[in-house]
C-alpha cells in the first residue's frame, strides 16, 4: 500500500487526455428495516471477486558502482593503489546478491476468463505472482500490461467461470454515499471495512494522473489493488493509497475511479499500452494560484475562482491550437465544468489521440470556446504501441568477462542471431555488441527491453552505439515504426 505522509503542495501538472467506456449494471438490494444501507448484501456480492496477490522477486546478482576505497586499493594492489594506479577518489564495480523479496496485495476479478485489475506498485518487478481466490484456489498469474501514470496493472490467470465483479460508473457516486473497501490488509484475507465517500477528484501529487475517490473506510497495507464498492456490491474504484502520519490508517484512504480504470484496461487489451493524448499545458488550480499571489502581496483577478490557471503551453499541441496562452483559465471541457486540476485530469484521461474536444477558457476574463483535435506524445494521432524485442528481429545475450577483457569494455549486450526485423533492415549483423541506445547504457537484457518500450512511446527511433568483435565501433539509427 502506498503511503502519503502529508498532503503535498499544489504542483504544475502536465495533462494527458484519454477515452473511457464504463459498464454500469444495476442490482437491487433490499434494505432491512432499521438500517440505512444493506452492507451485508454489498459484502456478499463483492467478496468472491476480490483476490489475494503474492509477489515474489527472486534473489539476483547485480553489478553496482561503489565509491573507491583507497585502503582497499592499497592492500589488493599496493603498487597501483599507493602510487596512483588504482581508482582512488573514483568508483569501483562490485557484484552484490540482492535478497529474495516477497509482498502481498489485492486484486479484483473483472472478467470470468481471468482478467484481474490491481495496482502497478503491487506487481512491479515481480518474478512470480500467485493469486488466491476467496475459495482458496491458487493460480499463477502473468502481467498483461501496466500503467505507472495511474498506478494500475492488468494481470491474468487461466481460469473459467470466475466470479467477476459488476463494474459501476464512478462518475455516478456522490459524496456522503456509503462504500465498502474489500481486500487483504496485513495478510488478513477477505476483510471488509465500511465508510462513506468523503470527497471526489482528490489529488495528492503521488502519481502523474490523479483524481482519487477519498473514503473514510479503513484502508491499510495489503489493501492495495482491492475493491471499493457501492451498496450494491458494484466496483467504483481500485484502492491505492492511504493518508497517514504514522504509516497506518488514520482516517482516509484513496481509490482510483473506474472511469479511469476502464480506459486503462481497454487500452492495454487493444493496444498493449495506454494511449495518451496531450493537452499540452502545465497548470494549477485557480484558487491555489490566487492564494500564492496573495502571500506575495499581489492582488489577482482572473474573472473566476474556479478552473485551472495555465502556467505554460507547449508548441504544436491541443491547447496552443485552441489559442490558449499563459495566464488563461480553463473552465470546461466538452461542456463539463472543471473546478480543479484533478477534475480536468479525469476528464482528459478518458480521451484518445484523434478525439476532438471543445475547450472553454477565459482569456483576459472573456470566455472563449475552441474545438481541437488531440495528439499523442509523438505529435500525431496514430496508435502508439509498446514495442518489444521481437520487433528488432534478433536474439541477444549479455557479454562475458572474456569479451569485456578482449575489447576493453565493461558492459554490453551481444546480438547472437539476426532474423527478419528492424536490425536486419539497417544492417546490424551477428556479433555486434550494443553498448548504448539513445544515450542510455545497455548492461542487461532488461535495460534493452525497457529502452525499446520507452522509445516506442516517445521518439520511435533507436540510436544504437556499439562495437564489433574486431574492435570496430559503429552507430545505427533504427526506426521502430514504418
Amino acid at each position: 500500500m502506498k503511503k502519503i505522509v502529508n498532503y503535498l503542495a499544489p504542483v504544475l501538472c502536465m495533462m494527458t487526455i484519454m477515452f473511457s467506456v464504463a459498464s454500469c449494471n444495476k442490482a437491487d438490494a433490499a434494505t432491512p428495516a432499521g438500517q440505512p444501507v444493506d452492507l451485508t448484501y454489498a459484502a456478499e456480492k463483492s467478496l468472491p471477486s476480490v483476490v489475494h496477490i503474492k509477489y515474489v522477486q527472486n534473489s539476483k546478482v547485480k553489478t553496482i558502482d561503489v565509491q573507491s576505497d583507497p585502503f582497499s586499493d592499497f592492500f589488493s594492489d599496493p603498487f597501483g593503489g599507493f602510487f596512483g594506479g588504482g581508482n582512488r577518489g573514483g568508483t569501483q564495480k562490485r557484484q552484490v546478491q540482492t535478497p529474495k523479496r516477497t509482498a502481498t496485495g489485492s486484486g479484483v476479478i473483472i472478467s470470468a476468463d481471468g482478467y484481474i485489475v490491481t495496482n502497478n506498485h503491487v506487481v512491479e518487478g515481480a518474478d512470480e505472482l500467485t493469486v488466491t481466490l476467496n475459495d482458496n484456489k491458487e493460480y499463477s498469474a502473468r502481467i498483461i500490461g501496466t500503467d505507472k501514470t495511474t498506478d494500475l496493472a492488468l494481470i491474468k490467470i487461466d481460469g473459467k467461470n470466475l466470479p467477476a465483479i459488476v463494474i459501476a460508473n464512478s462518475d455516478d457516486i456522490k459524496v456522503g454515499e456509503w462504500v465498502l473497501a474489500v481486500g487483504n490488509p496485513f495478510g488478513l484475507n477477505n476483510t471488509v471495512t465500511a465508510g462513506i465517500v468523503s470527497a471526489k477528484a482528490r489529488s495528492l501529487g503521488a502519481n502523474a494522473v490523479e483524481s482519487f475517490i477519498q473514503t473514510d473506510a479503513a484502508i491499510n497495507s495489503g489493501n492495495s489493488g482491492g475493491a471499493l464498492v457501492n451498496t450494491r456490491g458494484e466496483l467504483v474504484g481500485i484502492n491505492a493509497m492511504l493518508y497517514s502520519q504514522t504509516g497506518s490508517y488514520s482516517g482516509y484512504g484513496f481509490a482510483i475511479p473506474t472511469a479511469i480504470m476502464n480506459k486503462v484496461v481497454d487500452d492495454i487489451k487493444k493496444y498493449g499500452s495506454v494511449q495518451r493524448a496531450l493537452l499540452g499545458i502545465a497548470g494549477i488550480d485557480v484558487k491555489n494560484y490566487v492564494d500564492v499571489q496573495k502571500e506575495q502581496g499581489k492582488e489577482i483577478d482572473l474573472g473566476t475562482m474556479e478552473g485551472i490557471y495555465v502556467d505554460t503551453v507547449e508548441d504544436d499541441c491541443a491547447a496552443s491550437d485552441a489559442g490558449i496562452q499563459k495566464g488563461d483559465v480553463i473552465t470546461a471541457i466538452d461542456g463539463q465544468n472543471v473546478k480543479k486540476m484533478a477534475e480536468l485530469m479525469e476528464i482528459m484521461y478518458k480521451k484518445r489521440p484523434g478525439d476532438k474536444v471543445t475547450i472553454t477558457y477565459l482569456h483576459n476574463k472573456k470566455e472563449q470556446k475552441k474545438t481541437v483535435t488531440l495528439k499523442n506524445e509523438q505529435g500525431n494521432t496514430k496508435v502508439v504501441k509498446n514495442a518489444d524485442l521481437d520487433v528488432l528481429g534478433a536474439f541477444f545475450k549479455e557479454i562475458t568477462d572474456a569479451q569485456k577483457k578482449q575489447l576493453n569494455i565493461t558492459y554490453g549486450v551481444e546480438v547472437v542471431k539476426v532474423n527478419g526485423g528492424k536490425l536486419k533492415d539497417v544492417g546490424v549483423s551477428k556479433g555486434f555488441i550494443i553498448q548504448k541506445i539513445n544515450g542510455e547504457s545497455i548492461k542487461t537484457l532488461d535495460d534493452l527491453q525497457e529502452i525499446v518500450k520507452e522509445a516506442s512511446k516517445k521518439e520511435p527511433v533507436l540510436y544504437i552505439q556499439g562495437i564489433y568483435p574486431t574492435g570496430k565501433k559503429t552507430y545505427f539509427a533504427v526506426p521502430l515504426q514504418e
